[in-house]
């Protein structure tokens, strides 16, 4: 008889502006870390294009903060977590916050890579870890213009999903963006070029019954993955209320930091 499973929330799919995404990712962390929040998955997409700055990125082109598309401006926000820049629009971000996990950093983000890659190949998509240099990755803007070993990429070495991960105390946050129909125009816009991660993805717009499909898929591979359980249950009044102090927070942390534009 196998153990019983461990109960996680999951949050309703939520389509939000970026600091309110990142602000509902940093609650569920910090709640779990206090011991009173389960973990937790969910997913999620941007209502306006969005450039997610990774933690400690400083540099950026100082253009960034001028941008249009469509007639509106392009949102800039910092992520909690590491790594370069991600352009928000046309993706799917998964979001899970857990913690007990053993192993090295490397480990865990594997580990919590798993549904991803069993949920994906179930949709017809292989994917396996790239191998690119870290050094290599360090020096460019955007996290999509190459794979390292933190990455998920088809079969041909497209990078398909892109991941970070913040730990605290005992408590991870694994985050990441799946590309399923980037505007390669604003891509160029933004980055100076559109690499073969972003080249491949599909080339007409993804209906949100396909975004639903793919949910469904990749919430049975976490229940397979990590024994779980999932209780359905959307953010009440109360925690938004949190959350939107934790947002303002965020805001006033990142209009304070020396950023030096490049």
């Amino acid at each position: 008889m196998g153990h019983k499973p461990t109960i996680w929330r999951l949050i309703p799919q939520l389509r939000a502006p970026g600091w309110v995404q990142m602000g509902v990712d940093e609650w569920l962390l910090d709640r779990h870390r206090q011991g009173s929040h389960p973990p937790a998955l969910r997913f999620y997409t941007w209502s306006r294009p969005t450039i997610s700055l990774g933690y400690h990125q400083r540099r950026y082109p100082a253009f960034w903060h001028e941008l249009q598309w469509q007639g509106q401006p392009v949102s800039l926000v910092r992520r909690p977590t590491g790594g370069r820049a991600v352009l928000h629009g046309g993706d799917l971000t998964y979001s899970i916050v857990t913690s007990g996990m053993s192993g090295t950093r490397s480990q865990v983000y594997r580990k919590l890579c798993e549904f991803l890659i069993l949920g994906w190949r179930r949709l017809g998509i292989p994917l396996h870890f790239g191998d690119r240099d870290r050094g290599e990755y360090a020096r460019r803007h955007s996290c999509f213009a190459t794979a390292t070993g933190a990455d998920l990429v088809t079969s041909d070495g497209t990078k398909l999903i892109g991941s970070a991960q913040l730990r605290r105390g005992k408590a991870v946050l694994q985050h990441g963006s799946m590309q399923l129909s980037p505007h390669r125009e604003l891509f160029d816009r933004v980055f100076g070029s559109v690499p073969d991660s972003i080249s491949h993805s599909w080339q007409r717009g993804v209906e949100p019954a396909e975004i639903d499909a793919i949910v469904a898929t990749l919430m049975q591979a976490a229940r397979e993955c990590y024994n779980v359980k999932f209780v359905v249950r959307s953010l009440s009044e109360r925690e938004w209320q949190e959350i939107y102090s934790k947002i303002e927070v965020l805001k006033s942390q990142f209009s304070s930091l020396e950023i030096r534009n490049s």
